[in-house]
């Protein structure tokens, strides 16, 4: 990177960065690498599991898991791209790993930024593609680092597969009792790469507080337990040993990794703890697993729903994250929520559904838009606002298959628009179509006021007001074929 794109880094992340509460908890967010692997353009950060960047998802969990918790992010390539993402967020504050020399190095200069705000507690090291992690494993997380009484815990996986020769993780090595059962504190981590190298007739050995403990090469192969990059640290220690760390390696880097060796050689405790749900370790380094993060979100998401919404097809339906958390409140009312969501349809984040809801296949819904209730939209809908619009849906409104209705908009209890209908409102032009008005045809309308009871048919109505108006028979008279002049008429001749 220049000298001039990363003094551009630099005043964006003074920019964006937030005073840190009195808290005495701050989790750190390695979010500098790009990733190679997964082949793209966009920071691997940013890549989305169920519609939010996997960056945004370790944050949320540590916000919501850990109360009034401060938080740190380090970038570093495509920093600015990140930075735009995240914005400023209350207590956060950005740290700019400008070279990139391992994830030891990136939680020495997450450290130095926050030196002048944060004195004592407890750190917290994630890795910003743990996008499954959630709220309930951060609790558990904190909770049993703060009970075990160990200066420094790691988050550990269980792998789950057959195959030692497939485990490319590296391995968590414990203490043993007197039977030789592991079952104490960790001594160190060791790479896949490095136990395959050990020779199978000698024993490895390990010195922990004065006793010899001693593996042999296909019991450290055999070992299920495997680190996952989560951490928690006594913050004062942590500071005391993280500039002590080598780069004496292969690849010249500083691995947070080696601190377990560095805290047990100072006497502090090192211990590892798994958490419920396995599949929360689970980090990314190319598409096909990425995918794989998405089905399980996917599927995490339809077992918290289905049974308290009809979802038509479990393999292909979108309901954002914060939608998902309204209807299980909403549920806790004791009312039949009764909605029922078609193959293949998108509800996005600020949609505020409502009792009695169909939606039909292919639907698109997303944005700032309010239901009421008693709402039936048929398939391949698409319902949308721009970020400071509301479009707001009266009870028992009914709109029908293939209609587009976009931007600041309001319709009337009782109205139904029927297929094939265009619908627009802006901020200086808004639409508002009253109760029990009909619009059918191929019709569109932007920015107009249509009174209560009215029927509209295959008319163009651009910024107008359409009245009520009753004919000799008491019946309120319908705008039918209403079509504007023709702008550019010259510029047209027959063939």
């Amino acid at each position: 990177m220049s000298d001039n794109n990363a003094q551009v880094v630099y005043s964006k992340v003074k920019e964006n960065s937030v005073k840190f509460n009195s808290t005495n908890e701050v989790a750190i967010i390695l979010a500098a690498g790009h990733g190679k692997r997964i082949k793209s353009q966009t920071s691997k950060m940013l890549h989305k599991i169920w519609e939010i960047p996997t960056v945004e998802r370790v944050y949320n969990a540590c916000k919501l898991g850990i109360e009034n918790i401060n938080t740190v992010i380090v970038v570093g390539i495509k920093a600015l791209d990140i930075m735009d993402v995240i914005g400023k967020r209350e207590s956060n504050k950005f740290a700019f790993q400008e070279h990139q020399n391992g994830t030891g190095h990136a939680v020495q200069v997450a450290l130095k930024e926050i030196e002048n705000d944060f004195k004592d507690g407890i750190v917290y090291v994630l890795p910003g593609d743990m996008g499954l992690l959630d709220d309930e494993s951060m609790k558990k997380f904190r909770s049993d680092f703060t009970s075990s009484k160990n200066d420094m815990m790691v988050l550990t996986g269980l792998y789950e597969g057959d195959d030692p020769l497939q485990n490319s993780y590296g391995r968590i090595i414990r203490t043993k009792d007197s039977n030789g059962k592991v079952n104490g504190n960790v001594i160190r981590i060791m790479e896949y790469k490095d136990i395959l190298a050990l020779p199978d007739n000698k024993p490895y050995e390990l010195i922990y507080r004065n006793q010899k403990y001693s593996y042999t090469r296909q019991e450290l192969l055999n070992t299920k337990e495997f680190n996952s990059g989560v951490y928690a640290f006594d913050y004062n220690k942590l500071v005391e040993q993280i500039n002590n760390i080598s780069s004496n390696n292969a690849q010249n880097e500083i691995y947070i990794t080696d601190l377990i060796e560095m805290f047990n050689q100072k006497g502090y405790s090192v211990g590892a703890v798994s958490p419920k749900e396995q599949y929360v370790v689970m980090g990314f380094n190319d598409k096909s697993v990425l995918k794989e993060m998405d089905e399980i979100a996917r599927r995490n998401i339809y077992e918290r729903l289905k049974n308290i919404i009809q979802i038509d097809d479990p393999d292909d339906f979108f309901i954002h994250d914060s939608i998902v958390s309204d209807l299980i409140e909403l549920d806790k009312k004791g009312i039949p929520l009764d909605i029922k969501i078609g193959k293949g349809a998108y509800i996005g984040v600020g949609v505020k559904l409502n009792y009695n809801i169909e939606i039909g296949r292919a639907a698109y819904i997303n944005g700032n838009i309010v239901f009421g209730k008693n709402i039936k939209i048929w398939r391949i809908v698409h319902l949308s606002t721009f970020p400071n619009q509301t479009l707001t849906i009266g009870n028992n409104v009914n709109i029908l298959w293939g209609d587009i209705i976009k931007g600041n908009i309001v319709i009337g209890e009782n109205s139904t628009i029927e297929s094939s209908v265009n619908l627009t409102g802006s901020d200086e032009f808004p639409l508002r179509i009253g109760k029990n008005v009909l619009i059918k045809g191929t019709s569109y309308l932007f920015g107009s006021i249509v009174e209560n009871n009215v029927t509209i048919e295959h008319s163009v109505l651009i910024k107008k007001k359409v009245k009520a108006e009753k004919d000799k028979n008491g019946n309120i008279k319908a705008i039918r074929f209403f079509i504007p002049d023709t702008e550019g008429k010259e510029l047209l001749n027959d063939i």
